[in-house]
């Protein structure tokens, strides 16, 4: 029986510096190398007890880190030019940081690069825009132009025009009535007359739209104001009044 392992690699040596330097919180320009160094080999160690292959990359940056270490182990530093010191770690720091910029917009590429997989493909585009330039080709149309196609090219315009003007449009009116106005217009009203047939409501304003929203105002008076209503004569009209307020004797 056999198993299968499967462990949370590194996808390379420089994504495990930073990991440790990011662990540790470290300072990227001031790197201990001799604890990272350690961590390293400690890794790659890790990784030999588990009958792991090691890439070679892993083995270049492990022995990049001893021999930097050795140099700042040394007593006389390496001078520059201008005799200022070099620092043995200057070089790993700044592959650290190009690594860093290019990992920091991976994620971005992977998710562009799924966005485009879940576009369906056009086919062969340089077909069809070769296509579409002989289609438009100006100078063989006119070569081939006659009287037949103009009137051809003309009709099929009209037609256009004609549909393009018995397209149906619907127009959309915003009311300048809400019931809570009319309720107010209505009560001001009552409290002028204290009697107020429907018929003069309809007659100030005798739209369909504003007789309905009169009506809807007078229910909601009815349910909230002390007013009652009477029938008139003929049941084609009804007059609404404000009840007097009772006085506490």
């Amino acid at each position: 029986m056999s198993f299968e392992i499967k462990l949370p690699l590194f996808e390379g040596p420089f994504d495990l510096l930073l990991f440790f330097i990011e662990r540790d919180e470290l300072d990227i320009y001031d790197i201990p190398i001799s604890k990272i160094t350690a961590d390293f080999l400690d890794y790659i160690q890790h990784l030999e007890h588990l009958n792991i292959e090691i890439a070679s990359e892993f083995i270049v940056v492990a022995a990049s880190l001893m021999r930097i270490k050795a140099k700042m182990l040394l007593p006389r530093p390496v001078l520059d030019a201008e005799g200022n010191e070099i620092d043995p770690r200057e070089e790993l720091v700044k592959h650290l940081l190009e690594y860093k910029k290019y990992k920091s917009v991976v994620g971005e590429l992977m998710d562009m690069e799924g966005e485009q997989l879940h576009k369906e493909k056009r086919g062969n585009v340089l077909r069809e825009v070769k296509k579409l330039s002989e289609i438009s080709n100006v100078e063989s149309e006119l070569q081939d132009l006659d009287l037949y196609k103009l009137l051809k090219t003309f009709e099929k315009a009209m037609d256009n025009f004609i549909a393009e003007s018995n397209v149906s449009s619907h127009e959309i009116i915003q009311y300048p009535y809400t019931i809570e106005k009319q309720k107010e217009f209505i009560i001001s009203e009552l409290k002028k007359n204290n009697n107020l047939s429907f018929i003069k409501i309809i007659e100030s304003n005798p739209t369909k739209i504003a007789v309905i929203y009169n009506f809807l105002a007078i229910l909601e008076i009815l349910q909230t104001e002390n007013a009652t209503i009477t029938i008139g004569e003929g049941f084609n009209n009804f007059w609404i009044k404000l009840d007097q307020p009772k006085v506490a004797t």
